[in-house]
């Protein structure tokens, strides 16, 4: 009994020696990606422009409609073209509702708006943040014949601060497909 006694003594004794367990701070991921290389994307529509090899691109519901996939981001960037027939105001009135409608979530809404006059290219990319379903918008048009509009969604629970490397690679994947955006004539 006296052994018996004296080793739980001991074991008391080391247990109650031992350092403090400290639980791990919850972490995310680190997620890293390629450095892109640019592909042309040639259809047989009015625009062209270059893509991610990172990405993949599908055809969508309608003619002119694409969707760029990011699978392993669990991203897609839909793709909608829309001829300008007297009715340029409406479009730009219907991409501003599609990113005002997501204020209910997103915490700021960055609007940047480009030009290139050379290559009739001009438009908005619209950045929203916090936990709005979709996290991009632009549209492209010439503002006389032709207006594109790309909607980025990811096919998860919006996390900013999860997906904002994902974000931020699609972003610059973006501002290159802008910055590439050509009209056929």
């Amino acid at each position: 009994m006296f052994k018996n006694l004296a080793f739980i003594l001991l074991a008391f004794i080391t247990i109650g020696c031992a350092d403090d367990v400290k639980p791990k701070p919850k972490g995310e991921l680190r997620l890293e990606y390629p450095q892109p290389k640019y592909l042309p994307f040639n259809n047989n529509c009015a625009y062209t422009f270059e893509y991610s090899d990172f990405a993949k691109i599908y055809d969508a519901k309608k003619a002119c409609w694409y969707n760029l996939a990011y699978p392993k981001m669990k991203a897609n960037v839909f793709i909608t073209y829309f001829p300008v027939n007297n009715d340029f105001d409406l479009h730009v009135k219907e991409v501003e509702k599609m990113v005002y409608e997501h204020t209910i979530k997103a915490s700021a809404i960055e609007t940047k708006s480009f030009s290139y006059p050379e290559n009739k290219v001009y438009g908005n990319l619209y950045e929203l943040k916090g936990e709005s379903a979709s996290n991009i918008q632009i549209f492209v048009t010439d503002s006389t014949k032709h207006f594109v509009t790309a909607n980025l969604y990811f096919n998860t629970r919006p996390k900013p601060d999860s997906l904002a490397p994902a974000v931020n690679y699609i972003k610059q994947d973006l501002m290159h497909m802008i910055e590439t955006f050509r009209w056929k004539n």
